[in-house]
């Protein structure tokens, strides 16, 4: 694969062996995000356990203190009684049925994050197929099956992520924008990776945490060094 003069001068700052200090890194990470839009910066943990086992399974959410930089278009099923306090923590649709028909009928997906009440579930569970494989079927470790639908939003939209394994047991996460600056990138990172350590399950034996590496969008991934969590 060919790359571009940009990402191979990045590549000349980055010592590939070298474990860096997350600060470090992510201060490496923005300088070389030289693209013509606001890069979005990632993290890749590859973690020591299987993910074909149930009880080894790594997910949950968390609020980034500085959020994604990115605004979420949240869709939120709820019976009508919640409808409005929903809509004023900032869900962009609420509704019922008539918004499981307009997704089956017309493939409507003008949304990013679904949140439902668990009453709801019957209702959304019918969407499984159409949202399950966008990633967007509503679950409680992720908080968005919950109660209290309106705390869900406004989570949400404070720059809640989730965190989840792929089957190659990588959890890859957004943690801001470049713009963000390395500071406030950093509190995200440790924001996210103290989470993913305290979600480490009982039956995950040796090494937990692999490999670790950020990058922005367009950029060249750095190496980081995760011993400072004890993981």
């Amino acid at each position: 694969m060919k790359h571009g003069k940009k990402y191979v001068d990045s590549l000349k700052t980055v010592d590939r062996l070298k474990q860096y200090d997350s600060a470090e890194a992510l201060d490496l990470v923005c300088n070389n995000a030289k693209a013509k839009f606001d890069e979005t910066v990632e993290v890749h943990v590859r973690l020591g356990v299987d993910s074909r086992h149930a009880d080894q399974q790594v997910r949950g959410a968390v609020v980034l203190p500085n959020g994604t930089g990115k605004n979420v278009r949240v869709c939120v099923f709820c019976k009508e009684d919640k409808y409005e306090e929903a809509k004023a923590a900032g869900a962009e649709y609420v509704g019922g049925q008539d918004l499981v028909d307009k997704i089956m009928k017309e493939n409507w997906m003008d949304f990013d994050l679904v949140i439902a009440s668990p009453d709801m579930m019957g209702l959304v569970g019918r969407l499984g197929k159409l949202l399950g494989p966008r990633g967007l079927m509503p679950n409680p470790k992720a908080g968005t099956v919950s109660p209290d639908v309106a705390k869900a939003v406004t989570e949400a939209k404070a720059g809640k992520i989730e965190y989840r394994l792929d089957k190659t047991n990588i959890i890859h996460c957004p943690i801001g924008k470049a713009s963000f600056g390395s500071e406030k990138l950093d509190e995200n990172f440790s924001t996210l990776l103290e989470a993913i350590v305290k979600a480490k399950p009982s039956a995950a034996k040796g090494t937990y945490i692999r490999s670790c590496v950020v990058t922005s969008t367009m950029g060249v991934g750095v190496p980081v060094s995760t011993a400072k969590f004890g993981a």
